[in-house]
């Protein structure tokens, strides 16, 4: 390493979730006692992700540590997170001059990073590389291996880990949030239920239907500690804010999708709430108890409901959250949630009768969509008719049901009928959407399983049609009939569960 002792500068780019006894040893015989390791921590603006479960005033902490007990100089660069790019080196060189008034140049400064297609972009530049772990036989563990021993409960991390890491893990118990985070059963790598998924029509959604929503369980709020569990954007809570009622309460959201809870910071560094009791914490509902027990008097949940179901093990999962929000209620406090239902009779076999001259009509539908630009599939679904509809979500759908042709009709259960019907218009999140189910539950599969936990329904709770669904979105294109042909009405499609822990539990 003779060429690198006479570097004013190393650049260490890199998340630094963790770090290694190795990198000190490395670090300590490649920076001279003049080198100043400059530390660029990417992705600083993300945290409880499975990419970057620990946050960035974490990482430097660890860092800073790390720094003052092997006796490197070091300065310590955030560096937030951007889209995939072949100028991302060039970026992260911006970052540190813009952070430290340093320019860093191929005269001054080597970089040391292990991930080859990083590594490249810095030696496209003209920087000499040392590549770290890469450059060592046997190869030692990286930091994201160390990890990953911590994640699956292997202690033996403590040992390969350096003691400023462990040191900060120990003192903010982020030991047992990693896990928690990176073994989540439903967020993406970077904090999503989809990494298809188009946020920017969901938070559009979310403020267009905020009113209906509010206005549907208003009179149903107990005042107090409030909580909307998968609040979106905080447009609901923006109008509880608005409550004179409800200025004395506490407002809180929580949302797992990172580009949502994004948008709700965002709102509030902005002053869209008055009530200064305003928070919100990016949690995966399934990961475990979100807030204390008995702490809560009105939990709130729009169109989550099917979410847990989807993604994670159906009834389980979905029974697992209802115990979780009673043991978080107070005694006498409700839990109103709004959501998607199946049908009475969900296995009752129907006939499903669909028009064919409002869009093309391919000789079989396409199985390579998950390969195409977003864009593409959307034009290309929302091209069809709406029996070509149903061919591709047959193909599409991630919960295989049975079906057959019956003339120009289709053969399913009712349950089934209804989940492509209620689903066909998503052309825009069309991918996304297969992967959710509508109709798993039924009202009565309902209404057990929460007097099954100790839940009392409220005589608000009920099930429901939406009628301007059926009206425009349904009967234009589509009719039910028995298997004698007689017509059928559309059956319900919603439910109201306004659900009461009661005062003596």
């Amino acid at each position: 390493m003779g060429y690198q002792r006479h570097m004013e500068f190393v650049l260490f780019p890199g998340r630094h979730h963790v770090l290694t006894r190795f990198q000190a040893r490395y670090l300590s015989e490649l920076a001279g006692p003049e080198t100043t390791v400059i530390w660029a921590v990417t992705s600083a603006n993300h945290a409880n992700t499975r990419r970057n479960p620990v946050p960035y005033h974490r990482r430097e902490a660890a860092i800073e540590r790390f720094s003052a007990q092997t006796g490197l100089r070091s300065l310590v660069v955030p560096v937030f997170d951007t889209a995939p790019t072949d100028r991302f080196a060039e970026v992260t060189l911006k970052n540190v001059t813009v952070d430290t008034g340093l320019a860093l140049g191929t005269g001054n400064t080597v970089v040391a990073c292990s991930t080859p297609e990083v590594a490249a972009l810095y030696e496209l530049l003209g920087f000499k590389v040392v590549t770290v772990e890469g450059a060592v036989s046997p190869e030692p563990e990286r930091p994201w291996d160390v990890l990953l021993r911590l994640a699956a409960g292997d202690e033996t991390w403590r040992e390969l880990a350096h003691p400023a890491t462990v040191d900060v893990f120990d003192r903010y118990r982020l030991a047992e949030a990693v896990r928690t985070v990176v073994n989540d059963p439903v967020v993406g790598d970077e904090g999503g239920l989809s990494s298809t998924r188009d946020y920017r029509t969901y938070v559009e959604a979310f403020a267009d239907g905020a009113a209906r929503k509010w206005s549907a369980v208003r009179e149903h709020v107990r005042p107090g500690r409030i909580v909307d569990i998968g609040c979106g954007a905080g447009a609901v809570l923006e109008l509880a804010d608005r409550e004179p009622a409800l200025r004395e309460s506490d407002l809180i959201g929580v949302e797992v999708a990172r580009h949502l809870f994004d948008e709700c910071v965002h709102k509030k560094a902005q002053g869209a709430f008055t009530n200064p009791n305003v928070f919100f914490y990016r949690r995966n509902v399934l990961g475990g108890a979100v807030l204390p027990p008995r702490s809560v008097d009105t939990t709130l949940t729009f169109a989550l409901t099917h979410e847990i179901w989807s993604y994670g093990d159906r009834y389980a999962s979905l029974r697992a959250f209802a115990q979780a929000i009673y043991d978080h209620t107070v005694p006498g406090g409700v839990w109103i949630n709004s959501d998607v239902c199946g049908p009475d009779e969900r296995e009752r076999p129907v006939l499903l009768h669909l028009e064919r001259g409002d869009g093309q009509n391919p000789a079989a539908p396409r199985r390579d969509l998950a390969a195409l630009p977003p864009a593409e599939v959307t034009a290309y679904v929302a091209g069809l008719s709406t029996r070509a509809r149903f061919d591709q979500f047959a193909v599409d759908y991630r919960f295989p049901f049975a079906w057959e042709a019956a003339g120009d009709a289709v053969r399913l259960s009712l349950a089934d009928a209804m989940d492509f019907l209620t689903r066909k218009d998503y052309t825009g999140n069309w991918l996304p959407e297969m992967a959710e189910q509508f109709c798993g539950m039924a009202y009565a599969d309902w209404r057990e399983l929460l007097t099954g936990i100790g839940w009392e329904l409220d005589v608000a709770s009920r099930a429901f049609r939406n009628d301007w669904i059926a009206e425009h979105r349904l009967a234009p294109v589509a009719s039910l009939t028995g298997l004698d042909g007689q017509p059928l009405d559309w059956p319900v499609t919603h439910l109201l569960a306004v659900a009461r822990r009661p005062l003596n539990t």
